[in-house]
């Protein structure tokens, strides 16, 4: 095999190979950290420009029905695509629509929030609890199999949980526990809320505590992992002071771990905001209506968007799909307000530099 050619040095003389000092200099860069920095500059600016290109997409299909919507989109509770029998292609302000084609998103955003709220509520102090007893209380070995299961159990398609809620979990709450909450909870503000008609096991209760079972495993596992970062002498120290085991979690494990805990908190709002499959088949897609107790059919958006894009694409006029577009937009605005409020409040909490204090 041939000699690469050599290439002359500054001196006249034969130098070092072209293919030794495009290979040396490259290992310069490497060395120098200058490909490390710049592929680190790249990977941290897509996820910023992947968001922002996703706003934008949505904002620019979503404009013609903002226009057409207006305020009215967010205080309205009707959902009609105007796609009736004697429907006709119209024009309102430059937009071209189907008569008689009125939206209203307040019902969706309404059961977004509701089923979250019951996600969380329900969800994260039970796997705070769980967390807790399996680090300080479950023998090491049982300890391992269970975690295995949580991460095993985050893993599972929300198709295969909705049509669990949908086909069994619902029904049997339906039919055997909120009858007798229904009958015997006090006919006083907010607690009437649990009176009236149970159902048939479709609606806001059975969605959000489907959606609460989705965020346990990612709550839970997150808060172990957390719970066993704290150092053993605070716990210990507690103890010899008196505490039970108790107040120890309460007073010094929990506070030392709590901008994580709220962390995993939002790690499973975000899951149960954007959750569509397992709401659709379990709360009853009730377009138009808020839920006047907990049992009723209801919709979120992520669900609307999920079972109305089919009818939306039979528009002709494309309007439909467009109203679709500007309420992913607001679930996406509400996602990121989330975020971005939890973030603050984690900054706030953990500004504390010791958990103990006052009562210990």
């Amino acid at each position: 095999m041939a000699a690469t050619a050599p290439v002359a040095g500054p001196d006249g003389g034969a130098g070092v190979p072209l293919l030794r000092r495009v290979g040396g200099g490259l290992r310069a860069a490497a060395k120098g950290g200058g490909a490390l920095k710049w592929t680190g500059r790249i990977g941290a600016l897509i996820p910023l420009g992947a968001l922002t290109f996703l706003l934008v997409v949505l904002l620019v299909e979503a404009i013609p029905a903002i226009r057409y919507n207006g305020g009215g989109f967010f205080t309205k509770s009707v959902w009609d695509e105007g796609t009736g029998y004697n429907a006709t292609i119209v024009t309102t302000g430059g937009v071209k629509h189907l008569s008689g084609a009125s939206y209203g998103a307040l019902p969706e955003i309404v059961g977004t929030l509701q089923t979250a709220a019951i996600a969380l509520i329900v969800g994260v102090p039970v796997s705070i609890g769980a967390a807790l007893f399996i680090v300080e209380r479950l023998p090491r070995r049982l300890a391992s199999g269970i975690g295995i299961f949580l991460e095993l159990l985050a893993g599972i398609p929300s198709v295969i949980i909705g049509l669990w809620g949908a086909l069994t979990f619902g029904p049997i709450i339906a039919h055997h526990i909120t009858p007798w909450i229904a009958r015997n909870m006090p006919d006083v503000p907010v607690l009437n809320w649990f009176r009236g008609a149970t159902g048939n096991g479709e609606g806001l209760l059975t969605s959000g505590l489907v959606l609460a079972v989705m965020i346990i495993p990612i709550v839970a596992s997150t808060s172990r992992d957390l719970i066993r970062q704290v150092p053993i002498l605070p716990r210990e120290g507690a103890i010899a002071l008196g505490m039970s085991d108790a107040q120890t979690a309460r007073k010094v494990t929990l506070p030392w771990v709590g901008s994580g805990i709220i962390g995993a908190a939002v790690l499973g709002l975000a899951r149960a905001l954007g959750e569509t499959m397992a709401v659709a088949m379990c709360c009853g897609v009730a377009l138009g209506s808020v839920s006047s107790n907990i049992y009723g059919t209801m919709t979120t958006i992520a669900a609307t968007i999920v079972t109305d894009l089919d009818s939306a694409l039979l528009d002709g006029t494309g309007f439909a799909v467009r109203t679709i577009a500007e309420l992913a937009l607001v679930l996406m605005v509400i996602t990121l307000a989330v975020n971005v409020g939890a973030r603050f409040l984690v900054r706030r909490v953990s500004g504390t530099a010791l958990p103990v204090g006052r009562g210990v």
